[in-house]
């Protein structure tokens, strides 16, 4: 599933090509895309909008109109935006979408497993939307160690399912949460109430930093993430330990092992990020049931 890198790497790809332009004629030929509102009604009411900014909150990319009005798109697991010259768009049986711009290029939308979203909200409905469904922005100037550890504090739930709940930090997924405890030298199936104030500064560090190295290797391209030009991601040639089972820590050499955390394949380094006794219980390897995991 795309996460904060590869939607952050989109919205930058596309902000120049859309800002100021306006949807000319739009096309949805998926119900699946918008139910359970109706695909013909919402293209009708994109038609003529023009867009004021092209914007991000976690994994949700929001193109904001100069009407108020915003379109959410989640790409979900397998979505994707590529843009061209008019009529140039290749032929793909998983197009759902084309927005045809003003300036004579056109806005495809992809998806092969058919799970991404379009949602198109009122001006007075945007931010309650979102700000119900993510937490803070974990690159954000304003956000600090203080913030996670208030969102940690008193969780029984493993600390990688933990930052997994977008409602605790907004963006992360299984990869980066994965490269982010690597960093941190912190066990994936470490309580998150058991972190001390040293953890969480570290995982602080570790969480921006992980998000950060993939976002300057425009995302990672596991199958079906692409850039809006086609071209595939190159952060997943500089993984530390996600996907990478039985080969050795770039830290220390210890073969990297791979187990399950809230039903997520999780890889670590069992030398680097040793567990806390007691984090192996089983009754701590979910989320507890009042904070499961968050699926937006």
């Amino acid at each position: 599933m795309p996460e904060l890198p590869e939607v952050e790497t989109v919205r930058r790809r596309l902000a120049p090509l859309l800002e100021g332009r306006r949807f000319e004629r739009v096309e949805i030929g998926d119900a699946r895309l918008t139910r359970p509102a109706d695909p013909f009604e919402v293209a009708r009411e994109l038609e003529g909008e023009r867009v004021a900014l092209v914007d991000r909150r976690g994994k949700y990319l929001i193109v904001r109109f100069e009407s108020g009005r915003a379109l959410l798109i989640h790409l979900r697991m397998t979505g994707s935006l590529r843009h061209a010259a008019s009529g140039t768009l290749p032929d793909d049986p998983h197009q759902r979408a084309v927005v045809n711009l003003d300036d004579g290029s056109d806005v495809a939308y992809r998806d092969v497993r058919r799970f991404g979203t379009w949602l198109l909200l009122e001006p007075d409905e945007v931010d309650l939307y979102v700000d119900a469904r993510v937490g803070r922005e974990p690159l954000g100037e304003t956000y600090r160690a203080k913030h996670l550890a208030q969102e940690l504090e008193g969780r029984r739930a493993p600390v990688k399912a933990a930052i997994l709940d977008q409602r605790t930090i907004a963006g992360v997924g299984n990869i980066y949460a994965d490269e982010a405890l690597w960093r941190a030298r912190i066990h994936p199936l470490t309580p998150a109430a058991a972190l001390g104030p040293d953890e969480v500064k570290a995982l602080h560090r570790s969480i921006r930093a992980a998000l950060q190295a993939g976002i300057r290797r425009q995302g990672s391209t596991l199958r079906d993430y692409r850039l809006p030009n086609g071209e595939a991601g190159a952060a997943q040639d500089e993984f530390r330990v996600y996907g990478r089972g039985g080969e050795p820590c770039e830290r220390c050499g210890t073969p990297i092992e791979k187990i399950r955390v809230a039903g997520r394949g999780t890889w670590y380094c069992p030398s680097c990020q040793r567990p806390v006794r007691y984090a192996a219980s089983r009754s701590l390897s979910r989320p507890s049931r009042s904070r499961r995991q968050s699926s937006v």
